[in-house]
């Protein structure tokens, strides 16, 4: 008896003391946009990272969902809670470009942007809410290709939703991030998007003012923009967060 009370005092013990230091008390909750799963990671491994559309992000912040760092796909959305008082000013952190990505197999035989004039091409794109969507509709409309948008068979919710319908064969052509592309090369294979069409793409990362966190999220941001955290981004095909001069 003396034994099995002993037991049960420790177990008691035990368990206090788990409540007393929960194990993710002080874990940085980073919200980011889908195109950055997996080079967040790689710049800070004891974060938790929640990857979605930068939109759906915003709007969960919007609504008091618990983050601490918000890292979007445009400049927009962070700017936006900036003037709502809901994150710091957001700051450039890198950023990218749209490519044309089709199956490996290519069962339509499209060669450049132009080819999805073709009939019965299927086009998977982002939502318009979502950047790369937004990002998307200023490529088509650059090329004076707005009418391939007939040829659109589903508008998905982040980039990594239309990579996945492309790589699995599930449509022709989707427009994605550059960096999204090189994830999957043997599923996929990128068509570039000519220059003049391109749209200005920068990512934005800001402190939500919510945070019970801030000096954490003042350092995660400093090493996202830190020599270490820029390296690691260009090697997932980001590019610079400032334009080299020529």
């Amino acid at each position: 008896m003396k034994r099995l009370l002993g037991a049960l005092v420790l177990a008691a013990a035990l368990a206090a003391g788990a409540s007393a230091h929960p194990a993710r008390s002080s874990e940085l909750t980073v919200f980011a946009a889908s195109s950055l799963t997996n080079a967040f990671p790689k710049i800070d491994r004891s974060a938790r990272f929640s990857f979605a559309g930068s939109n759906a992000l915003a709007a969960q912040i919007k609504l008091g969902a618990p983050a601490d760092v918000f890292a979007s796909a445009n400049m927009a959305l962070p700017a936006s809670l900036n003037r709502s008082r809901l994150c710091s000013k957001p700051v450039v952190f890198a950023r990218n470009a749209i490519v044309l990505i089709v199956p490996r197999s290519n069962p339509a035989k499209i060669s450049t942007v132009h080819d999805l004039r073709k009939r019965g091409v299927k086009l998977v794109i982002a939502a318009p809410g979502v950047p790369v969507g937004a990002y998307t509709v200023h490529v088509l409309k650059a090329l004076k290709l707005t009418s391939v948008l007939s040829h659109v068979v589903s508008r998905e919710n982040d980039v990594r939703e239309v990579l996945a319908k492309v790589a699995l064969n599930e449509a022709d052509a989707g427009f994605v991030y550059a960096t999204d592309a090189r994830t999957v090369p043997r599923k996929v294979r990128a068509l570039k998007v000519p220059a003049r069409a391109q749209p200005r793409i920068r990512y934005g990362i800001c402190v939500v003012a919510a945070s019970s966190q801030k000096p954490a999220a003042q350092a995660f941001v400093k090493r996202v923009l830190g020599r270490a955290g820029q390296r690691i981004l260009v090697s997932y095909g980001f590019l610079p967060r400032l334009a080299q001069r020529r």
